[in-house]
C-alpha cells in the first residue's frame, strides 16, 4: 500500500506519476493531466467547478485499491532519458501507429453508414483523420529530429541548446493541439454516449476512440511531465 498522500496542493501530474490509474479519474472529470498537469489539484478542480471532497475521495479510492504490483511511475521519473525515449517509442509510438491504422476503416464505415441519422459521426470522422495526420507527423518528427537532440542534451554534446529547447516547446504546442482535437471528439460524442440504435461497429469505434484518448494522454504525460522538464 502506498503512503503517498493527496492534498488540494498536490500537483495533478505528480498524482499520475505516483499511480497511473488515477488518470482514469482525471479523464472522467475532464481534468487535463498531461498538457495541464503542472497545477495543484485545487486549481484544476476550481477551473471545472468540481467538488474537491468528491474528487479527493475518488482519487483516494484508487490508491486504496492499488497493490504493490500496480504499475508505478516512480521507475520512470528515476530513469535516464534514453530509457524513457525507448519506452515511449515502443509502447506509445508503435502502439498508436498500429491503432490508428486499424481504427481508420471502422471510423470511415460508421460515418458512412450512420452519418445521415447521426451527423455527429461526420464530425468525428473529420476530427479523427485530422488527429491521425497530426499525430503521425508529430511522432515521426520526434523520432527523426527531436529525440536524437534530447539525447545530445542528456550527454552534453548538443551544439545549440537554445534551438533544442525551442524544438521541445514546439512539441508541447503540438501536444496541446492534439489534446484539443481529442476534447472536441469527446464533446461531439457527448462523452462517448452511444445512441439506442448503435450497432456493434458503432460501439467498437466509440470504445476504441476513448482508449486512444487514454493512450495519447499517457504518451503526452511521459513527455510533458517527465522527459521534457529535465531540459527546459
Amino acid at each position: 500500500m502506498t503512503t503517498f498522500s493527496i492534498t488540494p496542493n498536490t500537483l495533478v501530474k505528480d498524482i499520475v506519476n505516483k499511480l497511473p490509474k488515477t488518470a482514469d479519474v482525471f479523464k472522467k472529470m475532464r481534468i487535463d493531466f498531461c498538457c495541464g498537469g503542472n497545477i495543484p489539484l485545487s486549481e484544476a478542480a476550481a477551473q471545472l467547478d468540481l467538488n474537491m471532497d468528491h474528487l479527493l475521495n475518488e482519487l483516494n479510492n484508487v490508491f486504496e485499491k492499488s497493490t504493490s504490483t500496480e504499475t508505478n511511475m516512480d521507475v520512470w521519473t528515476k530513469s535516464d532519458s534514453n530509457t524513457i525515449i525507448d519506452h515511449v517509442i515502443t509502447n506509445y509510438h508503435r502502439v498508436s501507429e498500429e491503432e490508428l491504422a486499424n481504427l481508420s476503416p471502422y471510423v470511415t464505415k460508421v460515418s458512412r453508414v450512420h452519418g445521415d441519422n447521426h451527423p455527429e459521426l461526420l464530425k468525428v470522422y473529420e476530427l479523427f483523420y485530422e488527429f491521425k495526420k497530426e499525430l503521425m507527423e508529430h511522432m515521426a518528427k520526434e523520432e527523426e529530429v527531436v529525440f536524437p537532440i534530447i539525447k545530445q542534451l542528456a550527454d552534453g554534446t548538443v551544439e545549440n541548446r537554445e534551438e533544442a529547447i525551442n524544438m521541445i516547446i514546439e512539441l508541447e504546442k503540438e501536444h496541446d493541439h492534439a489534446g484539443e482535437i481529442l476534447r472536441q471528439i469527446r464533446e461531439v460524442t457527448s462523452d462517448y454516449t452511444l445512441p439506442l440504435d448503435a450497432c456493434g461497429t458503432y460501439r467498437l469505434v466509440y470504445k476504441r476512440l476513448e482508449d486512444l484518448e487514454g493512450l495519447t494522454f499517457m504518451h503526452v504525460h511521459f513527455e510533458n511531465n517527465i522527459l521534457f522538464p529535465r531540459y527546459m
